[in-house]
């Protein structure tokens, strides 16, 4: 496992990524064969366009809102909300404000 330096004591991670004009801002926290964490900070009007993904994943809103979309169902993901993308089904996240999120990908047994 590989785990980001300033990440091993207790740390604000809405102040551990910054928003950039313009554009999305990730940070890998955490990689391992079980899964990785990251940090993501999406300046308004920013998103991530429908996709899959071979593992299920965890979406915890941090900062501001965002929309994010899983199987065509959209769901308004507000600070302290959490919500699951299974693997191999279509989401997305668009956002009309700054957001942040940390994304938790979960990789199976044996895979």
């Amino acid at each position: 496992m590989v785990m980001q330096r300033g990440f091993q004591a207790p740390t604000d991670l809405v102040d551990a990524v910054a928003y950039q004009e313009g554009a999305i801002v990730s940070q890998a926290i955490v990689k391992a064969g079980g899964g990785t964490v990251t940090l993501f900070a999406f300046d308004a009007g920013e998103g991530l366009s429908e996709h899959t993904a071979p593992y299920d994943a965890l979406v915890l809103a941090l900062d501001g809102s965002a929309t994010v979309s899983v199987a065509g169902a959209s769901h308004r993901l507000n600070d302290g909300q959490i919500v699951l993308l299974p693997a191999n089904i279509p989401h997305a996240v668009a956002t009309d404000q700054r957001f942040k999120m940390l994304l938790i990908m979960m990789r199976q047994g044996g895979e």
